[in-house]
């Protein structure tokens, strides 16, 4: 089969279309014919060894992909060959015509998504999904800040919030950032280029400011949403490129709480619930993954330039 292939750290070049043998299903194994595969901002970090996290050499990179059943290993039960599915995992790679993956890494994806759609879901919309209900605790009534939303995690949460029945407010820096964000559902949106434009979330509000913060570029913001936050409010820390000095009497002042949240540390009761309520979220269409750009296989480097560029919006997937 066609995989992409890294044998090297560094930028989008490394990433290079080879033949490797078709792996088979063990026991408890699922074998999935990837129709598209889902791009994060994740999979360029680890291909450019950000951190020293990159994987062992050489490896296919990914985790997001949707497709249909190819075969089973001894064990599976509740998935066959031939069911559409998207994929939370893979032990093999998800840049690649086929993916191996473990029985719990495989969900069903509804007939009325398409199988871009159902590759946009897990990264991004199960981070939304852990920060705003895991972590954050959001409850219906309440009013949200997703300070970012036009990304892939920023959609998912305005959707998601949306869909729950909270008040959401949202951020974009571009005008098509800003339309994209409303067309998601958001009921108000603010743009977080402009001069004091926080100085909104209190007229939004009846002056309590919200009661979360969904923060994807701490660095930056932090400070700022300590500023605006309601009291008991939570800011959940979703993203961060740097170090952030901020005044912590902010947070006394308002019994404010700093949530860090990473997926890899969701339990497995946790990730199944989210799970579940992502593939209800696509059969019932409150949940609508905005597709950017579909590229072949081949452009995987193009991909990884995409999704990283100042102003991207919505999902980059490949389409083996």
């Amino acid at each position: 089969m066609k995989a992409i292939r890294v044998s090297e750290y560094g930028g989008p070049s490394v990433l290079k279309l080879e033949e490797i043998p078709t792996p088979q299903p063990g026991p408890g194994q699922v074998l999935v014919r990837n129709h598209a595969v889902g791009i994060n901002p994740v999979d360029t970090y680890l291909r450019s060894n950000t951190d020293n996290r990159g994987p062992k050499l050489p490896y296919t990179p990914g985790a997001d992909a949707a497709g249909v059943v190819e075969a089973v290993g001894p064990g599976v039960s509740g998935v066959k060959a031939g069911d559409r599915v998207y994929m939370g995992g893979t032990v093999s790679g998800a840049y690649a015509e086929l993916a191996l993956c473990e029985q719990g890494h495989v969900h069903p994806l509804p007939a009325n998504a398409t199988f871009a759609q159902g590759a946009a879901m897990n990264i991004p919309y199960a981070t939304a999904y852990h920060a705003l209900f895991n972590r954050a605790r959001g409850e219906a009534g309440e009013t949200v800040l997703v300070h970012g939303a036009s990304g892939g995690v920023g959609i998912g949460a305005v959707q998601l919030a949306r869909a729950r029945g909270l008040t959401v407010i949202g951020t974009a820096g571009t005008e098509r950032g800003r339309r994209m964000v409303a067309e998601q559902g958001a009921h108000h949106v603010l743009d977080h280029r402009a001069s004091g434009y926080l100085e909104e979330c209190a007229r939004l509000t009846g002056g309590r400011g919200p009661d979360i913060i969904m923060e994807m570029l701490a660095n930056e913001n932090l400070q700022k949403d300590l500023g605006v936050i309601a009291t008991r409010g939570r800011i959940v820390v979703i993203g961060n490129r740097g170090t952030v000095e901020i005044n912590a009497r902010l947070a006394m002042n308002k019994d404010a709480a700093i949530l860090g949240m990473a997926l890899n540390h969701a339990t497995p009761t946790q990730l199944a619930g989210i799970h579940a309520a992502l593939v209800e979220g696509l059969r019932n269409g409150s949940l609508r993954p905005v597709i950017a750009q579909e590229l072949p296989l081949a452009q995987a480097a193009r991909s990884h330039e995409a999704v990283m560029e100042p102003g991207h919006h919505g999902k980059v997937v490949l389409v083996p």
